[in-house]
């Protein structure tokens, strides 16, 4: 399987995935700005979404959306623990994918379209509420579904690692739990490998 990814976008949920999971994954870097891989090729002829992450499977296909790429991952290795195998403890992780597709990610959106003051921060008002209920669900748990790592622990990871770079203030225990999760080996040696850490 390969990956293609752009450092420190949303395709770092699934490259934590799988390296939680113990799958060989390739990376091919992709430079949002040209729309090109790092091997030469249009992004837009690998998927029309024209956006990563975009996730290559073995047969050829692809198969793209984070939230969908990082439970086919886990159910590659289902062991792993990351994803529930059934029954309402799996529809937990896919309600909190679904939440923060589409209220975090989305969130964040347009302080990354946009350099106009008023935008921002309208875009970091909206966000506040979200981080409250972030608070809110993860006080006394060390993930968001209590103490084991699941697939949706990356992607809130990876969507309120942005905060740091956008120069957003988290709140305490969410900074905390960036902690928690940005210590994990995994993570590590994905954002090694992603030149976002030494």
């Amino acid at each position: 399987m390969k990956l293609y990814y752009s450092p420190g976008a949303c395709s770092l949920s699934p490259h934590i995935v799988a390296r939680e999971a113990g799958l060989k994954l390739d990376l091919e870097k992709v430079d949002l700005g040209t729309g090109r891989t790092e091997s030469g090729k249009a992004l837009a002829d690998i998927t029309p979404k024209g956006y990563v992450p975009t996730l290559e499977l073995d047969d050829g296909s692809h198969l793209t959306e984070g939230a969908v790429i990082v439970q086919y991952l886990a159910d590659q290795a289902p062991s792993s623990g990351l994803l529930p195998q059934g029954g309402l403890a799996r529809y937990r992780v896919q309600e909190w994918l679904n939440y923060i597709a589409t209220e975090v990610h989305k969130g964040f959106s347009p302080l990354f379209a946009s350099d106009s003051a008023e935008v921002k921060k309208f875009a970091t008002d909206a966000l506040q509420p979200k981080f409250a209920f972030l608070e809110e669900a993860l006080r006394g748990k060390q993930h968001l579904l209590g103490d084991a790592f699941t697939v949706a622990d990356a992607y809130l990871f990876t969507t309120l690692s942005w905060a740091g770079y956008l120069k957003i203030p988290l709140p305490t225990s969410l900074g905390d739990y960036l902690g928690r999760v940005g210590a994990r080996p995994a993570v590590q040696a994905a954002l090694k490998a992603e030149g976002l850490k030494a």
